[in-house]
C-alpha cells in the first residue's frame, strides 16, 4: 500500500467517473471502502489527515455489544453489536480477543440484578459469543481485584467482551480495501463538492496535502463518512442545514501495569456521572476511562484535550477500584476523543416529501424537484445529555444525493458499511451487487494468535517484518530498550502502511504516544531520520517534524 502508486492511479485518469467518492478515513469510511471495493464498485476514498487521526484511534478499545444499551433497553443496537462483535473477532482473529471482565456489586440486589442482565447478555450473543458470565463470591472480587472499597461488597459478576486495537485496524482495513481494487488516499482534503447540470453530486474538488496540487474526481456516488465534521460537508452542500452532531468527549489515561494486577479488566457500571467506567488491559498498560462531556460543534477538533475536571473525575474513581491509586505523575499517557453522536428525532425532525425520479444515462437514478427532501429543522433549544443519546447510526440522503452516515461506533463499522452502500448503489443507479464481508479476512489475518507475543497486532505481516531484520540485521535495532518496537517497523510503516509523518508512525502504526508519550518524544528524531530515508526527505524536514512531535506529545502528557 504505497501513497505514490495509489495517487497515480487517481491522477493518470482525470476523466474516469468512479462508482463511489468516500470523505473521511476513519473506521466508517475505511469500512465502506472494504465493502464497496469487495462487491466490485469502483471506489476511492479520501481522508483530509491521517487515517483514524479523529475518533477512530482514540476509543476505549472495547468491541462490544453495550452492556449500558441494554440496561438503556436499547436491544436491537446490543443484538446488531453483539453479532458484529463475534464476526469482527471471526474476521480479524490477530486484532481481536476474547477480555474477562468482572463487575463489583455493593447492594445487596446488584449481584442477580447484574448476573441476570449478563446471562441475558450471553443469550443474545448466541453461538457467536465469547463466554459464558458468572456470578462469583465477595473473596473470589477481592483476589481478581484487591484494591477493592471493601465496605459493603457482596461480590461480583465475571462477563467476556472483545478487546482490540483501534487504529491498526483502521490500517488494516485499508489495506484490505486497496487489495480489493480502491484507491485509499490519506492526506487529501475535500475542498469542494462538484455538481452535474442538474444540481446533483457528481464528485469532489480536493488538495493534496503534500504537493499543494487540486484534483477534481468525479463520481456516481459521494459518501459523508467524516465524523464529528459532517455537519461541515452537509453543509458545503446545503448552508441553511442545521448542525444535526452532538459530539461528546470522553477521555482515557494510560497507566502502568501494576495499577492493575491478572488479567482481568474491570467495568464499572454506574459512576457518579452515571457513565460506565473501564479499566482495561491494553499492550501492556492499563487504558482507564472514560468520560462523557458534551460539547459544541465550534469546539470539535482533530486534537482534542482533556479538560481538567475530567481528569479528576477519572483519577478520582479509578482510585476506587485500581490495586494502587493513581496519581498525575503516575499517569503515562491521555488522550481524548469526540464521539459523533447523531441527534435523536426529539432533537431534530425530518421532512421527507416523496416523488417520482428518472433514470439518467448511466442508470443513475435522479429525484425530480418534488423528490426526497432530507433538510433537517430544529425542534427544540434544550441540550440532551450526550450519554443517553443511542450510539445506533444513521443514513441521510439530501436532495443533492449526498449521502451522510452518522454515528454508530467501532463494533459495528461492518453493518454501517454495509447499510451505507446498500444505499448508494440505490441511488447511483449502480448495479445491485450483495455484500461479501460478513466471512471476509481482513488483512492480517492470522488464527490463533498469541496475544502475548511481541507485535502480534502484525498478523501475517509480522513474519516479513522479520525477514526484513533477517536480510539487514541493523533494522532490528530497537527504538527505546523498554519497548519492542525496532527500526525495521518504521521502515514497514512507510513502505506497506501509508505512514507520512513522525506521528503517524508512533501515534497510529504502532501506538507509543498512546502507551507512554514521554518515551514516545525521546523516539521521534530516530523515527524521523529513518522515515526521511524512506521518502525522501531532506534534513530540515527531520527537524520540523521532531519539533511538531514534540510540541503534540504535550498534550497527552500531564
Amino acid at each position: 500500500m504505497q501513497r505514490e502508486n495509489l495517487l497515480k492511479r487517481l491522477t493518470d485518469a482525470p476523466e474516469k467517473i468512479w462508482d463511489i467518492v468516500i470523505i473521511g478515513g476513519g473506521a466508517t469510511g475505511l469500512g465502506i471502502a472494504v465493502d464497496a471495493a469487495s462487491r466490485g464498485y469502483s471506489t476511492v476514498l479520501l481522508e483530509q489527515s491521517d487515517f483514524a487521526k479523529g475518533t477512530s484511534s482514540r476509543s476505549t478499545k472495547l468491541v462490544h455489544g453495550g452492556v449500558r444499551y441494554l440496561a438503556q433497553g436499547d436491544i436491537s443496537l446490543v443484538f446488531e453489536a453483539l453479532h458484529e462483535r463475534g464476526l469482527l473477532r471471526q474476521n480479524a482473529p490477530h486484532l481481536v480477543k476474547n477480555q474477562e471482565f468482572i463487575i463489583p456489586s455493593y447492594d445487596w440486589w446488584e449481584g442477580p440484578f447484574y448476573n441476570i442482565g449478563m446471562k441475558v447478555y450471553d443469550i443474545m450473543a448466541g453461538k457467536l459469543g465469547l463466554g459464558p458470565s458468572e456470578k462469583i463470591s465477595r473473596d473470589e472480587t477481592m483476589k481478581a481485584i484487591p484494591n477493592l472499597d471493601e465496605n459493603c461488597l457482596n461480590g461480583g459478576v465475571i462477563y467476556h467482551d472483545g478487546q482490540f486495537d483501534d487504529s491498526r485496524l483502521a490500517i488494516n482495513l485499508a489495506q484490505t480495501a486497496v487489495e480489493n481494487g480502491a484507491v485509499v488516499l490519506n492526506y487529501m482534503a475535500v475542498t469542494e463538492l462538484i455538481y452535474d447540470e442538474d444540481r446533483f453530486v457528481a464528485g469532489v474538488g480536493v488538495v493534496d496535502k503534500e504537493s499543494g496540487l487540486s484534483h477534481k474526481v468525479s463520481s456516481r456516488v459521494v459518501i459523508n463518512a467524516t465524523g464529528v465534521f459532517a455537519d461541515g460537508i452537509m453543509q458545503m452542500d446545503d448552508r441553511t442545514l442545521p448542525n444535526m452532531i452532538r459530539p461528546s468527549q470522553g477521555i482515557h489515561i494510560v497507566l502502568d501495569k501494576s495499577f492493575l494486577q491478572g488479567n482481568s479488566a474491570i467495568m464499572i457500571p454506574k459512576t457518579s456521572d452515571g457513565r460506565v467506567l473501564f479499566a482495561v488491559p491494553w499492550h501492556g498498560k492499563v487504558v482507564v476511562g472514560t468520560t462523557d462531556t458534551p460539547l459544541n460543534l465550534d469546539e470539535t477538533s482533530l486534537e482534542p484535550r482533556a479538560l481538567e475536571h475530567e481528569i479528576e473525575f477519572v483519577l478520582t474513581t479509578a482510585a476506587q477500584y485500581l490495586k494502587k491509586d493513581p496519581k498525575r505523575e503516575d499517569v503515562l499517557s491521555i488522550f481524548a476523543g469526540l464521539r459523533p453522536l447523531a441527534a435523536q428525532e426529539n432533537d431534530f425532525k425530518r421532512t421527507e416529501k416523496s416523488g417520482k425520479g428518472e433514470t439518467e444515462h448511466g442508470g443513475k437514478k435522479k429525484a425530480d424537484q418534488g423528490g426526497k427532501d432530507n433538510k433537517i429543522v430544529n425542534e427544540t433549544s434544550e441540550e440532551p445529555k450526550t450519554k443517553e443519546l443511542s450510539r445506533s447510526h444513521k443514513l441521510i440522503v439530501s436532495l443533492s444525493g449526498l449521502i451522510t452516515i452518522t454515528g454508530g461506533k467501532w463494533t459495528t463499522y461492518r453493518k454501517m458499511a454495509e447499510d451505507t452502500v446498500n444505499k448508494a448503489w440505490m441511488i447511483g443507479g449502480l448495479p445491485e451487487k450483495k455484500c461479501v464481508t460478513h466471512n471476509m479476512p481482513i488483512h492480517g489475518y492470522v488464527k490463533n494468535t498469541d496475544f502475548e507475543a511481541p507485535c502480534y497486532f502484525y498478523g501475517s505481516d509480522k513474519a516479513q517484518i522479520e525477514d526484513m531484520v533477517h536480510q539487514n540485521p541493523t533494522l532490528g535495532k530497537r527504538l527505546h530498550p523498554d519497548y519492542e518496537y525496532t527500526k525495521a517497523h518504521v521502515v514497514w510503516a512507510a513502505r506497506h502502511e501509508m505512514a507520512r509523518t513522525v506521528e503517524d508512525f508512533l501515534s497510529r502504526r504502532v501506538r507509543m504516544l498512546l502507551l507512554d508519550a514521554r518515551v514516545s518524544v525521546k523516539m521521534a528524531p530516530e523515527v524521523a531520520q529513518i522515515m526521511a530515508q524512506e521518502l525522501g526527505r531532506n534534513g530540515e524536514w527531520v527537524e520540523s517534524q521532531s519539533k511538531e512531535y514534540m510540541e503534540l506529545a504535550k498534550g497527552y502528557i500531564l
